[in-house]
């Protein structure tokens, strides 16, 4: 599977934004969808994941503010950012791993090529 990541961009803190992970190739909806961040010099951090079943888990940092989702018919998984502070600013990439419920890069076989959350005070 091919992943596309979208949707990242300047937004003030306090603000939302949404950010989509377009697959192509077929049986995306086995796949289980993460999401991570990375800022420069730093290791990928595990933000949020969805399983083929719609089971979810996030990070910490993040529960109660962003909120992921997937379309199977749409071949799109999404991941809403809300109440975003600087803290938020981090390139974010979305993987893909067949059943996986992992929260380590290592366990994501496909990635995205990455869309910037950049989230001003």
């Amino acid at each position: 599977v091919q992943l596309q990541a979208s949707g990242g961009g300047l937004v003030q803190a306090g603000g939302s934004l949404r950010l989509s992970c377009a697959a192509s190739g077929r049986a995306f909806s086995s796949y289980t969808i993460a999401w991570f961040r990375q800022a420069p010099g730093k290791g990928r951090e595990f933000v949020a994941l969805i399983m083929w079943s719609g089971a979810t888990s996030y990070a910490d940092s993040v529960k109660g503010r962003f909120t992921v989702s997937r379309d199977n018919a749409k071949n799109t998984a999404y991941l809403q950012l809300n109440s975003l502070q600087p803290e938020d600013t981090d390139i974010y990439y979305c993987a893909g791993a067949v059943g996986a419920l992992a929260t380590t890069a290592r366990s994501y076989a496909y990635w995205g090529q990455g869309t910037l959350v950049t989230v001003s005070s």
